[in-house]
This record gives C-alpha cells, structure tokens and sequence, in this order.
C-alpha cells in the first residue's frame, strides 16, 4: 500500500518501495486557477530536496514545482505536458508530475501526513 505525504509547499508524495510519484495538490490547483502549461524535470536528472523541479503555469500566475525529496527523475508525465488541464480535474492521482528513485528515505520524516497537511493549508490560507 502506498504511503501519501505532503510538503509545505503543496507537493504530494507517493511513496511505493523506492519509487516517490510526486504532483501538486488539489489546493495548489485550486490557488492557481486554471493550469495551461508545466514544465517537468528530465529523466535521469538528479533533484534535490525542496529544490526546483518544474514549473507550473495557471491564468493567474507561474509557480516552481519543487521537489519534497532528494532523488533521480525516473518517469515524467509527458501526458500532462501535451494537457495541461488534467492537472486542474486530477491533481493528486492521474496529473502526477514525475516519479523518482529516493535517495534518502529519512527525508520523508519532514513531510506531513494528509490531516497535517489539510490543517497546514487552511490556515496558511486563513
């Protein structure tokens, strides 16, 4: 069973043996409005954690997607790269941005789990 965590700067994480699928999440899409373009980091690109891994753009503004853990790029999500829209309707299951090998799995003792996160968001909202 996968384990889901969330960062601070509004980055899912699915953790899956040594493979973390990571995305934006539904609050982020909904501050940003409607996506029309993402640029995602390249296979075998080394990422670190809380650094720059894409970029994200919606009708109200452009926003770094950073990455909640140190690690390789495995996959990207070219589908939402040629959609830019699906991120907006499944922001935090199929509009995944990229999935990557973990470098250090103690990392992920800094992210929060999704009761954290949900009382992070409203009150950084509030």
């Amino acid at each position: 069973m996968s384990d889901v965590k969330f960062s601070k700067e509004h980055e899912w994480l699915k953790l899956d043996g040594e493979i973390a699928t990571i995305g934006i999440t539904k609050h982020a899409t909904e501050m940003l409005g409607d996506i029309v373009f993402v640029e995602l980091p390249e296979k075998g690109s080394s990422v670190v954690k809380d650094g720059n891994a894409g970029v994200v753009e919606s009708t109200k503004a452009a926003s770094d997607v950073y990455t909640p853990v140190s690690g390789e790029v495995v996959e990207n999500n070219q589908s939402i790269v040629d959609d830019p829209a699906r991120i907006n309707s499944d922001p935090e299951d199929e509009a995944w941005f990229f999935k990557l090998k973990i470098k250090d799995k103690s990392e992920l003792d800094t992210l929060m789990n999704k009761e954290e996160y949900e009382k992070f968001s409203k009150e950084s909202t509030s």
